[in-house]
């Protein structure tokens, strides 16, 4: 097994959760029913997920959460993830009302990711300011009780330091019981032990300070860095009475490629890819790298499994290169 990088973990005994696989949300440019036919596609190629993200800048043109409300439509099995909408942005009765909609429009097909925010530009581009992370996580705490609530609920009263609700109807009902999977994704121990104590989904990742692509970042990808991060988020499950075990774990795997050997170079789509490539000690040990045969990348899933407890991958940003792993797991 080709499992550089990875050893087994014997701490982790129960019996492993099955692998997803999520998919980019293919940008929607020129002919809608080109875009429909890709979306599609992620479907049939037996993706669990597709997922986008939530960003005004940088040349970004979809909103989340009527890009899903479009992808319901053209899917049947398809679950639509967002990943992650930036909590600050919108009051949390108006996500849940989005968020209901589109959990009915598809069947109960919704996951719903939620972010403290980090992306300086996108707060300048809208005229707010970025608070420091304390304040941003104890918003994002907040927004999730409220969420939830307007879930689970007939009706919310609620008055918290920066929400108020004053008898809000939590309509329409959800398909998904009590309500669709809640994601929380971070890199730091506060957000991360957020997440262990209320999420059913964990997103983890790096510290990414107002979009600071420093080596600093990068050297969060590393394994012991991943090892520490999903710690936070156990021990914090556990001091909340909650079985570890019932959260599913989510990584970005951001240099992927199928190869005749790991050894063989593949070409970085992305900032943390880059970032990756120009780190050789990060190179060599990270779980965010999947480079090889597929029966290399698959024995290396089975090992990041084993020791970390993570099954729910996104593999890069084309799906189409992905598929072939994703064939032999999903």
């Amino acid at each position: 097994m080709a499992t550089a990088g990875l050893r087994l973990n014997p701490y982790l005994s129960v019996v492993p959760r099955p692998f997803r696989f999520i998919a980019t949300m293919p940008p929607i440019a020129g002919d809608p029913a080109a875009w429909r036919d890709r979306v599609r596609r992620i479907e049939d190629l037996g993706f669990s997920t597709v997922a986008i993200a939530d960003h005004f800048t940088r040349g970004w043109q979809m909103d989340p959460l009527t890009t899903l409300a479009a992808a319901a439509q053209v899917t049947s099995r398809l679950r639509l993830l967002t990943l992650v909408l930036g909590n600050d942005y919108r009051h949390p009765a108006l996500v849940h009302r989005a968020a209901a909609n589109i959990d009915v429009l598809s069947g109960g097909r919704l996951e719903l990711g939620l972010g403290a925010g980090w992306m300086a530009s996108d707060y300048e581009a809208i005229g707010m300011s970025v608070d420091p992370p304390s304040v941003r996580i104890a918003r994002l705490k907040e927004a999730v009780e409220v969420i939830s609530a307007l879930f689970t609920s007939e009706n919310v009263t609620h008055s918290g330091r920066h929400y108020r609700l004053d008898a809000m109807e939590g309509l329409p009902r959800p398909v998904q019981q009590p309500r669709p999977p809640i994601m929380l994704a971070g890199g730091g121990p506060k957000v991360l032990a957020l997440a262990g104590r209320l999420a059913d989904i964990v997103g983890i990742h790096c510290r990414l300070p107002g979009a600071d692509y420093s080596g600093a970042a990068v050297d969060e990808f590393g394994s012991a860095a991943i090892e520490r991060k999903v710690d936070w988020v156990r021990q914090a499950a556990r001091e909340a009475g909650r079985d570890p075990d019932g959260i599913e774990l989510q990584f970005p795997v951001y240099l992927f490629g199928i190869t005749q050997s790991r050894n063989q170079q593949v070409e970085a789509r992305s900032v943390f890819g880059r970032m990756i490539v120009a780190d050789p000690a990060v190179l060599a040990d990270s779980p965010a790298v999947l480079v090889g045969s597929v029966e290399d990348c698959v024995d290396r899933l089975f090992a990041l499994r084993e020791r970390f407890g993570i099954s729910y991958l996104r593999l890069g940003d084309d799906f189409e290169a992905a598929a072939p792993v994703v064939a032999r797991l999903a």
